[in-house]
């Protein structure tokens, strides 16, 4: 993909308000996107969140009327709840070192800096006080990441915050787990009746917000 096709593919992407319910996202494409929430890069590569694709017509059904009954939530394809850890322990940083030697073949010796340096700045240090809100903010990147790809593939979504995280919490099961529901993403493919498919883009001009120094 040049620079003018990824243009193009942003140009087309809208926040799609009507999906059409029989058409469903290709096993391939899916994956692709799957894969782009795995490769989604976060803080350190600490990666404090779990994606739960939600596939179940009764669990979307109780899901809807929670998230202002948005028709998104049943009648997209796919349907992937976003949530991030509750808390960052020194456990977490050390599966995650093992998980890095494991990978790179590396002697975990070699990764004690870069240890003491995530304990020190998210599990003991000013942060750890805001670690809640840290983990959420990772976790909009892999929303931004699926997103991108999505248009990149000609799949529409819809991001969803309209809706009640508690609630979504004890739907899913997620209470007690370690983590919470930050927000949706619908994906699939726009309806022909969606009136929204066809409206400008409103954007500030890029002068007005990119700025260089």
């Amino acid at each position: 993909m040049n620079s003018t096709e990824l243009t193009a593919a942003l140009e087309w992407r809208y926040a799609t308000k009507k999906f059409d319910a029989v058409k469903k996202i290709a096993a391939s494409d899916w994956k692709a996107l799957e894969a782009s929430l795995v490769l989604s890069p976060s803080s350190y590569g600490l990666q404090p969140w779990t994606f739960f694709v939600v596939e179940n017509p009764e669990l979307r059904s109780k899901l809807k009327p929670v998230s202002w009954n948005q028709t998104q939530i049943t009648d997209a394809s796919h349907l992937v709840v976003l949530a991030s850890k509750e808390k960052i322990t020194e456990a977490d940083v050390a599966a995650f070192m093992k998980l890095n030697a494991d990978v790179r073949g590396m002697p975990m010796e070699m990764l004690e800096g870069y240890q003491s340096a995530i304990i020190g700045d998210l599990v003991k240090g000013p942060r750890s006080a805001m670690i809640e809100t840290w983990a959420q903010r990772q976790t909009y990147i892999a929303m931004g990441f699926i997103m991108e790809a999505a248009a990149m593939l000609k799949i529409d979504t819809c991001a969803l915050e309209g809706l009640d995280p508690v609630a979504y919490d004890d739907i899913l099961g997620l209470k007690g787990s370690g983590f919470k529901t930050v927000a949706a993403v619908a994906l699939g493919y726009r309806h022909a009746d969606d009136k929204y498919a066809h409206a400008k883009k409103v954007r500030y001009p890029t002068e007005q917000v990119v700025q260089y120094r």
